[in-house]
């Protein structure tokens, strides 16, 4: 996209090079053995401490009130979407690690493998019902992306073949899937990377004039089936492409519903993915008429150039998600729950030889960085981040911070009657940060934790690791907390002493 890369297979190793030549990556990584880079920025360091040349900490200052409270952050809306990779319920004995984080909506792929039309006039939801059950077991909302081609109605596999050969038989299907999940489902995307095709993990690739054909088609079956129902695109992987101008246009002259509008970006600049906002925003104000929501339903640092520092990835999310919230964005969902091994012959049935054999090879064989679990189930340090970010729950206070690189979440969740601190530096170098809390109202106690990326260990007590508690009072209101790269400090604001 410019500046994206795929996301359903996050792509093959091809298209995502070709989607990120116009990135600007926070740290690149060069090609030469990762062993021997280590080696000489250790020994750098160590040249560098000798002589004196490391400076002292960047000053900043945050101040935090405790006056008006805002409206609510809604940060559940920032919430998580799962890999096209498998028929399988993917994290399913990791349902309760995902209900803890309480998103608000979890994006999951209808793709040819769940096999929804067998035979003609014949349907099959049993096995897709599993995975839409899994996602509504952690209280999320399921938001499915109509990505699949249906042999019988498409019996050549080809990307550039792109509408159904019977479009009746295409609408009944539709109306048949919609109406299985009337009343669980609400959010319906016709299509996923429509502008990219087989790099994309997707069977289409669509010309403007045919994605309009097929939306139009895709969103009457939607309607007539649950006239509630939340129907939008493209998902696209370049928020560029000429797809959404006219998806724009035809829903601007009346011709479909837009309920939303989505789209996908990798890259490591939190600015990146914010100027992605700001375009499509500006795209859509073209026709006032319009009042879509904006789901930026795909994202992740870099993948096909990731930083490896592990503590990037955890602050990464953080300073993304700020952005995105100061940006005005509705929802998002970050690409993705679990990292899995695909079948390549599961693929060889919709995609290309060439298409199946790059998402086998993507999947199966490259270092991966997506999933808040590991291909071994493991959890990565950028679950944690989402674990505290869901405790920013309720009121939004003020936090206006002095340095691009630190921001914060402060907010009085009445729930718990807490007030919560989430705090951030995302940058490579140390930042002794001054907190100024205003109109503190009575004695506190801030019971603070870190984020610790660099432990082996998964356990929570390790990952978030306890420090000292600080008594939080109108005569003591003032701290200095040493931020290290990347540091992540969280506190939890109770009343009195504990």
């Amino acid at each position: 996209m410019g500046n994206t890369t795929s996301g359903f297979g996050a792509g093959f190793a091809s298209g995502i090079k070709g989607r990120e030549r116009e990135t600007r990556a926070v740290r690149p990584q060069p090609d030469y053995d990762v062993s021997m880079t280590l080696t000489f920025r250790l020994l750098l360091a160590g040249v560098l401490a000798g002589l004196g040349l490391f400076g002292q900490p960047r000053q900043a200052s945050l101040r935090l009130g405790f006056g008006t409270e805002g409206p609510a952050l809604e940060i559940e809306k920032m919430a998580l979407g799962q890999g096209g990779l498998s028929e399988e319920p993917m994290w399913e004995n990791r349902v309760a690690e995902i209900r803890a984080l309480r998103p608000a909506m979890i994006r999951l792929f209808v793709q040819e493998y769940f096999d929804l039309l067998p035979a003609r006039g014949r349907y099959h939801f049993d096995t897709l019902d599993r995975s839409v059950e899994l996602i509504l077991r952690t209280g999320a909302t399921p938001a499915l992306a109509l990505a699949f081609k249906p042999a019988l109605l498409f019996p050549k596999v080809d990307q550039d073949i792109v509408e159904p050969n019977d479009y009746a038989a295409w609408q009944e299907l539709i109306v048949a899937l919609v109406k299985r999940y009337q009343g669980r489902v609400r959010y319906w995307e016709v299509g996923n990377e429509p502008d990219l095709g087989e790099p994309g993990g997707c069977p289409f690739r669509f010309q403007p004039e045919s994605y309009v054909r097929f939306y139009e088609q895709t969103a009457a079956a939607i309607r007539q089936a649950d006239s509630q129902a939340k129907v939008g695109g493209p998902a696209l992987a370049n928020w560029r492409s000429p797809l959404l101008p006219a998806l724009l246009q035809a829903a601007a002259a009346g011709r479909t519903p837009l309920d939303f509008v989505s789209w996908h970006i990798y890259n490591s600049d939190p600015l990146a993915v914010r100027a992605t906002i700001e375009g499509v925003k500006a795209l859509v104000a073209q026709h006032p008429g319009l009042k879509p929501e904006l789901i930026l339903n795909e994202w992740n640092m870099s993948l096909a150039n990731p930083v490896l520092d592990p503590r990037f990835q955890p602050a990464f999310i953080l300073e993304t998600i700020w952005q995105m919230k100061e940006g005005g964005l509705d929802y998002s969902c970050y690409y993705h729950i679990r990292d899995y091994h695909v079948q390549r012959a599961t693929f060889a049935r919709f995609l290309s030889p060439e298409g199946a054999s790059a998402m086998a090879r993507w999947w199966n064989r490259m270092p991966q960085f997506d999933g808040l679990f590991d291909y071994q189930n493991a959890l990565r340090p950028a679950y944690f981040a989402f674990k505290l970010l869901s405790r920013e729950r309720g009121a939004q206070l003020a936090a206006q911070s002095n340095d691009p690189k630190v921001h914060a979440f402060f907010t009085y969740d009445a729930e718990y009657r807490t007030h919560n601190l989430l705090v951030w530096n995302f940058s490579e170098g140390p930042v002794r940060l001054h907190l100024d809390f205003e109109t503190v109202p009575s004695r506190f106690a801030a019971h603070r934790r870190m984020l610790d990326a660099e432990t082996a260990s998964s356990d929570e007590n390790h990952r978030l690791r306890p420090l000292e508690t600080w008594p939080l009072t109108p005569e003591r209101n003032t701290f200095t907390l040493d931020l290290g790269p990347y540091g992540i400090e969280y506190w939890e604001i109770v009343p009195g002493r504990r």
